[in-house]
């Protein structure tokens, strides 16, 4: 879940993980089990106003997330040229190309055999250039089913805003006023897609609530995010089936100013048996 406003992005997620097997009679992939101390939100260059959070696929091969990421941050801060970010002059969408090398050229197509269908990765990429006065961005990179696009810009220019992904449908309901799957079920009912279309725009002029607004302070939009974090783990302990959303929910937040702060965060070790130890993550 992110939220971004004037004076700050905040990303935040929970820590549900789920391990994905294949399902010998069809071929396709299953959740075998759902762990609870999944890391989804990452430090992705120490001191430097850059966070980054995922959904979906919690491993690429026999790699998790969360180690890749803290792979590609070693990278990005050593002396290689074809990854080191220069801190002085360096732009978002390069810091989005790199990571998109990382775990799609390098890793993902390394795979042999491939991961079965269904299968989803995001990985978003927030915070400010060395530009500052341009404000703030957020980069998404996308893996469904082998397919992944150049980056997408989701955010720009210092823009206000909701960005999510995941399990989308608890934030939809309460934020768009319907299901994503409004439009399927429809045509599925016999109604034409284009009529279709049209009513999904219909109803969510007249259903969306606006809960950002731009001038939101950092606190409030914090909240923001643990709250509908939170409403998305509880509408999912009550459906049927795996608890696929659940956990402790970490929050991380940048401002322009302040750049990367911890909010909220699990360690998997007590805080007062390793003094010398810092948020590593």
């Amino acid at each position: 879940m992110g939220v971004a406003v004037n004076d700050c992005l905040v990303f935040a997620a929970d820590s549900a993980s789920s391990l994905v097997t294949t399902d010998l009679a069809s071929g396709s992939s299953q959740i075998a089990n759902v762990f609870s101390h999944g890391e989804k939100v990452y430090n992705l260059y120490k001191r430097l106003p850059i966070v980054a959070m995922t959904c979906g696929m919690g491993n690429v091969g026999t790699a998790s997330i969360a180690t890749l990421a803290k792979d590609l941050r070693r990278r990005m801060m050593g002396n290689d040229p074809a990854w080191a970010i220069d801190r002085a002059n360096y732009t978002l969408a390069d810091v989005a190309d790199k990571a998109r090398r990382l775990f799609f050229d390098e890793r993902y197509q390394a795979l042999n055999p491939p991961p079965p269908a269904p299968h989803s990765f995001e990985f978003w990429i927030g915070g400010y250039s060395s530009d500052f006065d341009a404000g703030h961005e957020v980069w998404k990179i996308s893996i469904e089913n082998g397919n992944c696009p150049p980056p997408e810009k989701v955010v720009g220019d210092g823009n206000a805003g909701l960005f999510y992904g995941g399990q989308p449908g608890p934030i939809n309901r309460l934020v768009i006023g319907f299901d994503h799957a409004l439009a399927d079920i429809l045509i599925s009912g016999g109604i034409d897609p284009n009529a279709s279309q049209q009513m999904e725009n219909f109803l969510r002029q007249r259903l969306e609530s606006q809960l950002v607004w731009p001038t939101m302070p950092v606190r409030d939009a914090i909240d923001l995010a643990d709250f509908l974090v939170e409403t998305t783990k509880r509408y999912f302990r009550f459906l049927p089936g795996a608890d696929i959303v659940g956990g402790d929910t970490d929050i991380a937040v940048v401002t322009k100013y302040e750049g990367f702060k911890w909010i909220r965060r699990k360690h998997f070790y007590p805080a007062s048996l390793n003094p010398l130890e810092t948020d590593h993550a």
